[in-house]
């Protein structure tokens, strides 16, 4: 069989993956989706900003804290298969609103922990009620947008993430400075104002989002045929180029690989998210401006996310466009763990967290080229969620050695070194024949 030229990869996109129908779907839909994420991140992470005045009043230790904020990861794992694959049946519209409205409850309810095991169980009922929301998105979009448009539609969904801290720590700061109201504490009061958006978000989701294609009434009839016509066109390819069954999903070297990759991108994420806000506040600054500093590796993450995705879909090159960014993250986390100056710590983590934003759009768009139908639904949960076991490893390795060891020193480096075998695996999956569906000759551009 005659392989693909490998000049094809690095074409400009064809004529039909430009139609301006692409352009005024994602202007409809992804407003929206960016706007759930972002909502959704808040909740996530803002028991970092939390734990600046939680600890002390209900009595965490650093160790209690990493093990809560990881263990939301543990749920998120064990339900993120089923939860995309009851997504993929009962349609987007009404699954994503139920995820939605279910955590914005239970990240309210967070106001109310007393101790911690209180704290500890009620992570690990957000997490089960979050999950599959991040990979059935990304399902979603699978199902609206050709791949050679992804990685850039992709990034303006992740977008929401750095956007929820830029966003997310000054409110955050905001609220916690302002004491007690009434008879709630400062970081009681953040828990029940920004859980109001979700449940808010999930309303506005549940009739306002179309399943498909063909259920869209803002789409003609052309515009529907046209983009119907341009993904099942690219299925074929895709089932043409490999085929693998959702049996075969789980233990497929391919699929096994990006997990590995995405655990070490995500347990660095998830020390940065959960943990910045203590890492600065210790170096004496106070609630306020530990807010406003907290967003500035977000805004560097933005600018990331916004030229890399659109420069790889430009270039179809896709293993050095993440390959270097987890590089550059990794040695800049191994930096910050080096230095305690706070400049040279700041600096690091704006860089590192500016890599590994990048580099996400970019790895997700791979996935997608090697899988379709069911095998896409149990496929990509499937690495999210083994990769997302990362969110459970890193914020309670640091809590472990922050309380072993005094520093925060110790998390970073072991998060750097996660780092350098994750782009060492990236450099093995797109060099090896086990993953020569990604391209259809043996290694991924």
């Amino acid at each position: 069989m005659k392989t693909p030229s490998p000049t094809r990869l690095h074409s400009p996109v064809a004529a039909g993956e430009n139609l301006p129908v692409f352009r005024k779907i994602a202007l409809r839909i992804l407003p929206l989706l960016v706007l759930c994420y972002l909502s959704a991140f808040m909740d996530r992470v803002n028991v970092g900003f939390a734990a600046v005045s939680m600890r002390a009043d209900i009595g965490l230790t650093a160790t209690a804290f990493g093990i809560g904020s990881g263990v939301f990861f543990l749920s998120y794992f064990l339900l993120e298969i089923p939860s995309n694959l009851a997504l993929a049946k009962f349609g987007a519209r009404r699954w994503i609103a139920r995820i939605m409205i279910s955590w914005g409850i239970l990240s309210g309810l967070t106001a109310f922990v007393w101790n911690g095991p209180s704290f500890i169980s009620l992570r690990l009922l957000l997490g089960a009620a979050e999950a599959g929301f991040y990979p059935g998105v990304l399902l979603y979009l699978t199902q609206w947008f050709p791949e050679k448009r992804r990685a850039q539609i992709l990034g303006y969904f992740i977008l929401a993430n750095p956007l929820a801290t830029i966003i997310g720590a000054p409110l955050s700061g905001w609220l916690l400075s302002i004491g007690d109201f009434g008879t709630l504490k400062g970081w009681q009061l953040m828990f029940l104002v920004e859980a109001v958006p979700a449940v808010l978000l999930g309303i506005v989701t549940f009739f306002y989002l179309p399943d498909r294609v063909t259920d869209a009434g803002w789409l003609s009839d052309d515009e529907k045929k046209q983009v119907v016509a341009q993904l099942q066109k690219e299925e074929a390819q895709t089932i043409h180029r490999a085929r693998i069954d959702l049996g075969h999903v789980f233990t497929h070297p391919s699929i096994l690989g990006l997990s590995f990759i995405f655990l070490t991108i995500s347990m660095t994420n998830a020390t940065v998210n959960f943990w910045l806000p203590q890492i600065i506040k210790s170096s004496g600054f106070s609630t306020y401006v530990t807010g406003w500093i907290s967003a500035i590796p977000y805004v560097a993450a933005v600018g990331s996310l916004l030229f890399w995705g659109r420069h790889s879909d430009k270039t179809g090159e896709r293993r050095y466009h993440i390959l270097i960014p987890m590089v550059a993250a990794a040695v800049c986390i191994a930096v910050s763990g080096f230095f305690d100056a706070p400049v040279v710590r700041i600096l690091g983590l704006t860089v590192a967290s500016a890599g590994l934003f990048a580099a996400l759009p970019i790895y997700w768009s791979l996935p997608g080229r090697f899988l379709v139908g069911n095998a896409a639904a149990g496929g990509i949960a499937f690495i999210n969620s083994v990769g997302n076991l990362g969110g459970f490893i890193g914020p309670s390795a640091m809590g472990y050695l922050k309380d072993a060891t005094g520093s925060f020193g110790g998390g970073l480096l072991l998060d750097s070194v996660a780092l350098i075998f994750g782009a060492a695996v990236v450099i093995a999956v797109t060099f090896t024949r086990t993953s020569s569906e990604l391209r259809g000759d043996g290694c991924v551009r």
